[in-house]
């Protein structure tokens, strides 16, 4: 056991106290020491801090509100136009009216299928929709166009006609197909387009009474049952004697088979399914006829 003595220790005593006076003055040199952290901090730096959590909500409330208003400049509905709706009126066949509103800018064919749907026709190839120009010119709507690019002045009026007769009526499907074509052909008769003898005149005037008024029943029918059904341009007394006498002959027959015995006998007509339109060639003015499957110039 080594045991130090006094001289040796009072040596090291002094040794001792210099190299913890070297410490402490190294650590005093060194910044990076953290003992002196506390003192190189600002007296502002623990208030900057909150300050800018304080203006970073306000910050992005104007960012939202900003990108609100992006979002409504750039909304889809800001671009629509109004849908502008027009009322149209159409003639029916059987001198009806019926009144209905569809778009402006709706095509032809819209207009069309809807009045299809309220006749309840499926054979629609046959039938299209008139109306008249400023030169009082009858016009076929087109069902590829809109319809303010046809109409251009006045109201919408319009009428449902025959556009395409068939070669033979039997071979309709449909019994309002047929309907519908007799009555195109009596205002056809009537009108003076399909021109008639006085013997056609009677035949076609007595199925219509048929289609019409049924069976003939005297307790039911007064003298003059029929004066209130045209049949003719001009319509004479005796034409509307014949046509009853006809008539008087047909009991039993029902109203599809007057039709289409009405339908046997206008077809053989010369000028059945004839349409004549107002044509101009050069300087020259003359007469547009469309048949079933032809046009003659004239």
């Amino acid at each position: 056991m080594t045991t130090e003595t006094g001289a040796d220790s009072e040596a090291k005593q002094p040794q001792d106290t210099n190299e913890t006076e070297k410490g402490k003055t190294k650590a005093a040199a060194d910044p990076a020491s953290p003992l002196k952290q506390p003192e190189q901090l600002p007296a502002a730096v623990g208030h900057s801090t909150p300050a800018r959590k304080e203006q970073e909500p306000q910050d992005d409330d104007q960012e939202s509100h900003r990108s609100s208003i992006s979002h409504l400049s750039k909304s889809p509905l800001r671009g629509v136009k109004k849908v502008k709706i027009m009322q149209c009126k159409v003639t029916l066949l059987d001198g009806s009216d019926y009144t209905l509103d569809v778009e402006k800018r709706a095509k032809g064919q819209v207009l069309f299928d809807k009045v299809c749907d309220h006749l309840n026709l499926l054979e629609k190839d046959y039938f299209g929709i008139t109306y008249k120009d400023v030169d009082n010119q009858k016009n076929w709507l087109d069902p590829s166009k809109e319809l303010k690019k046809q109409i251009r002045t006045g109201p919408w009026n319009f009428a449902f006609n025959v556009k395409f007769y068939p070669p033979d009526p039997t071979q309709l499907a449909e019994d309002i197909t047929r309907y519908y074509l007799c009555l195109q052909l009596r205002d056809d008769v009537v009108s003076g387009r399909l021109p008639c003898s006085f013997a056609t005149h009677t035949v076609l005037g007595s199925y219509t009474v048929q289609s019409e008024l049924g069976d003939y029943d005297p307790e039911e029918l007064a003298s003059d049952y029929i004066s209130e059904l045209r049949f003719a341009p001009n319509q004479t007394k005796e034409l509307e004697e014949k046509v009853m006498e006809l008539h008087k002959t047909y009991k039993g027959m029902t109203p599809a088979e007057a039709e289409m015995h009405f339908l046997e006998n206008a077809k053989k007509l010369s000028m059945y399914g004839v349409d004549l339109h107002h044509a101009k060639v050069t300087s020259h003015c003359q007469s547009l006829t469309v048949c079933l499957n032809k046009f003659i110039v004239f």
